[in-house]
């Protein structure tokens, strides 16, 4: 057993490097076309229409943004609510993901909403029917609940360290006073808000599902059945932990860092059994609801199906089943980049291919706008996070410590 002590600090390495400049670039081209959505319409800038309402931006930057984000709560409730101590160091990264990830999931929606300033109207006008305002109401609750986990983080940081320039430098005192007390009430209540969290989210994450349903017909049989919501949560459920090791295996590898393999072979161990069950509730659905036999038509739909089941959860499950995968960080990322790409591909195909609506004169498929919108928006992602990590106590190093900690600052629930 690994008993080296690890301590969240700022990393020390500098922000641009070339690849830093290409994302700045796409985020750049993106900002650009959205720019275009908001002063033309998304008729400027997108494929929609009246027959596909959506496309793209849902697809990816909703519904798979979601799902992706899902490391924050399955890593909440595995090192708080199960107090599985070893596991704190991946917990601080997985919560930035997730903020970041949730953070532009609203920002997607609010985006592709026509009239993008009515976005406030559910929080008056609630209607309690609707599977939609369910999904937005959770998501704007648990937003609020991922930057208040964030908070100890900030008041770690800024606690004995507050030195306001010039004028404000008399507020030095004050503000150092109320981070202190910030953080004691936050380390008094963090339960609440931890607690909160794992149950928002595994609610609009299946809400997802109960959307799809309600389309009815529309969508192909290979994707609609009444399970769907369910197959969401399990899907979501079993893509946090990979999301986690990919997101930390490439954080990594970008700092300069040793991969936490102690720590991440033994959150590997743990995906085989969370897609089996996937897998064995997609099969079960199959062969009740008898939509294999779609699977002997070649189109596009049957294709899309196939290599979401053979390389988002078969493949990858194979790998999850062997030690040397799990010792080797680079099976390790292969394994979880597969489960990632399946989730998404599954939320593409769910949203944008199995959905048909009748009467349809043509196809959809994605604007050069809109995919530019999209790889901007993981780039902005990406930009911050590398910015959080490099000025903020996330990313958990052995025997590193900044200092002085608040002794309030919270390392777990006990």
């Amino acid at each position: 057993m690994n008993t080296e002590l690890h301590n969240p600090v700022p990393i020390k390495h500098k922000y641009f490097t070339p690849g830093v400049f290409v994302l700045v670039i796409l985020a750049l081209n993106g900002l650009v076309f959205l720019m275009g959505r908001f002063f033309f319409g998304l008729g400027a800038v997108t494929n929609l229409n009246n027959q596909y309402p959506w496309g793209l931006w849902i697809g990816v930057d909703v519904a798979a943004g979601v799902a992706l984000a899902a490391g924050g709560f399955t890593t909440a409730a595995l090192g708080h609510i199960m107090h599985k101590d070893e596991y704190h160091a991946i917990i601080r990264p997985a919560l930035l993901t997730a903020m970041l990830g949730y953070t532009f999931v609203a920002i997607g929606v609010f985006v592709d909403i026509g009239r993008w300033y009515f976005i406030w109207h559910p929080l008056i006008m609630w209607n309690g029917n609707s599977a939609l305002f369910e999904v937005g109401i959770c998501v704007m609750i648990y937003v609020t609940v991922l930057y208040i986990e964030f908070l100890p983080v900030v008041t770690e940081r800024f606690i004995g360290k507050v030195n306001l320039p010039g004028f404000f430098s008399g507020l030095n005192k004050i503000v150092d006073k109320f981070l202190r007390m910030l953080d004691k009430g936050l380390a008094k209540t963090m339960f609440i808000f931890i607690i909160a969290g794992v149950v928002l989210s595994s609610l609009h994450q299946s809400s997802l599902g109960t959307l799809m349903v309600i389309a009815g017909p529309k969508m192909h049989p290979l994707w609609q059945t009444p399970i769907l919501p369910l197959l969401f949560l399990l899907s979501a459920i079993s893509v946090g932990f990979p999301m986690v090791i990919f997101e930390s295996l490439i954080a990594s590898r970008s700092l300069g860092l040793k991969p936490e393999m102690h720590i991440l072979s033994k959150l590997g161990s743990m995906i085989a059994p969370l897609l089996g069950i996937y897998l064995a509730f997609k099969i079960g659905d199959m062969f009740i609801r008898e939509t294999f036999v779609y699977l002997t038509e070649v189109n596009t739909a049957s294709v899309m199906f196939t290599i979401e089941m053979l390389f988002g959860v078969i493949i990858p499950l194979r790998m999850f089943l062997s030690t040397k995968v799990l010792k080797s960080p680079l099976f390790l990322f292969i394994a979880s980049a597969l489960v990632v790409f399946g989730v998404l591909i599954n939320r593409i195909n769910n949203f944008v291919v199995a959905y048909t609506p009748p009467y349809s004169t043509h196809s959809y498929f994605p604007s050069i706008g809109e995919i530019s919108v999209t790889v901007g928006f993981v780039a902005i992602l990406v930009l911050l996070y590398r910015f959080f990590v490099i000025n903020f106590p996330v990313i958990s190093l052995p025997g590193r410590q900044i200092a002085p900690q608040s002794k309030y600052t919270i390392r777990g629930v006990k």
